[in-house]
């Protein structure tokens, strides 16, 4: 019995001694500033809650950024997060914001941007290479298995999860169907080709636009920045299919039945009759919807024929993603604000006030979004789409792409010169970014 006590003593004795250590290395951990990782930091962040230690509910200030569009809708969803969060005395201060703006105006000075705010995903490596995004480490499991898998692909980095993505950002074909058929917006060359009356436009796209340029670059084969979108070295849209391309574009540009996009010019001429297929996204569904009325149809992209050859339109596709701000003061709240807003509920309430698609693969299923024709077509032409790349060089692609496009437009890129314009636009594409 005596021994069996010693024995007890000395384990009690190993447990307060190993325990005495770690806490040692936690402690120095905690002040090695210069060794700890931005993860680790990040890990050690997620923990420390107002719930985790019970303190008493915290003042937080949060600068969340948001387009015009979605600036109501993100009250509520504020509102809705206040509620849910007692243990914090929220603040929050609206700021309007694109998302294709989101990383010029957070480089202009990180301490004053947003703590929590909306970007587009080919920002996604130039904010995390900047130091801007915070690594995200609430529930990245939960995150990955709820939404599509492109989309967190969109969103990480070197295998670290850098935002909560909401929805895919591309782009499809409206089109009234008292002018056309089913059958005939399966084809862009059979749209063209119909007579639909002297004062109606058959197509409209902005051609002047990288983002909707490439796709006929990627229809018929060409490559920008490998098959891939990460070699900075690499683009073929000048190659002989790119060539191809070009001729196809400058028909397309002349023909009086074209109408180039531009302001939302479509929107009236959708209204007013004179219009019978144009090319936007899920943003303008309501108001195409207004003007096309019982005629309202949308679908994927058409395939165009060169060479003797049907080739499928493939957009660029990337993703809306909420992201965190590295300087914020309010790392936690900031992620779980970040997460709701991203998360199911959120994505289900654009959808129903916006026609927003989501990314979660839940909703993606649910019968009224599949009801939707905007959402359904967007669903559809995502089987075709292309991935944005979200490497730097992508900032040297669109300056030269919609420069190409609006040399097509007016007409000084022919099929004599098209070869070298094609050159000197690729050449711009892989020059060295400053």
């Amino acid at each position: 019995m005596k021994k069996s006590r010693k024995i007890l003593t000395l384990l009690m004795v190993m447990v307060l001694v190993i325990g005495s250590l770690a806490g040692c290395k936690s402690k120095n951990e905690s002040t090695g500033n210069n060794t700890k990782t931005d993860n680790a930091q990040a890990t050690e962040a997620a923990t420390d809650t107002p719930e985790a230690t019970q303190a008493a509910p915290t003042d937080v200030t949060l600068k969340v950024w948001a387009p015009q569009e979605e600036q109501e809708i993100l009250k509520q969803m504020c509102d809705n997060f206040k509620t849910a969060h007692p243990e914090y005395n929220l603040t929050f201060d609206f700021g309007v914001v694109s998302e294709a703006d989101a990383s010029t105006e957070l480089q202009k000075d990180p301490t004053a941007g947003a703590d929590v705010f909306a970007f587009a995903s080919d920002q996604t490596s130039v904010l995390s290479n900047a130091g801007i995004l915070y690594p995200i480490t609430l529930d990245v499991d939960k995150i990955t298995a709820d939404n599509a898998p492109a989309s967190i692909k969109a969103a990480t980095v070197n295998g670290q999860l850098y935002a909560y993505p909401f929805t895919p950002n591309s782009w499809f074909m409206y089109y009234d169907k008292s002018k056309y058929t089913e059958d005939e917006v399966a084809s862009l060359d059979t749209m063209m080709a119909k007579d639909l009356g002297d004062k109606v436009k058959n197509f409209s796209v902005d051609l002047d636009n990288g983002w909707y340029i490439s796709a006929f670059f990627f229809a018929n084969g060409c490559t920008l920045f490998g098959p891939d979108g990460t070699d900075p070295t690499s683009c073929t849209f000048n190659d002989d299919n790119g060539v191809a391309v070009a001729d196809y574009l400058i028909n397309l540009a002349k023909s009086p039945k074209f109408m180039d996009e531009a302001d939302n010019n479509t929107l009236a001429a959708f209204k007013d009759g004179t219009l019978a297929a144009a090319c936007s996204g899920t943003w303008n569904a309501d108001a195409i919807k207004e003007a096309l009325g019982d005629n309202y149809a949308a679908t994927a992209l058409p395939k165009i024929t060169i060479n003797g050859q049907d080739k499928q339109l493939s957009n660029f596709a990337d993703f809306k993603l909420i992201g965190v701000n590295s300087q914020t003061k309010f790392a936690v709240p900031a992620m779980q604000l970040a997460e709701y807003l991203g998360g199911e509920e959120c994505q289900k309430l654009r959808f129903e006030k916006r026609s927003i698609a989501p990314t979660n693969t839940k909703l993606a299923t649910d019968s009224a979004v599949l009801a939707n024709p905007a959402v359904a077509a967007l669903s559809l032409q995502a089987s075709y789409s292309t991935l944005q790349s979200s490497i730097p060089q992508m900032g040297n692609y669109w300056t030269p792409a919609q420069a190409f496009g609006a040399e097509i437009l007016n007409g000084t890129v022919t099929k004599d010169n098209a070869k070298q314009k094609l050159d000197d636009m690729v050449n711009s594409i892989l020059s060295s970014i400053g």
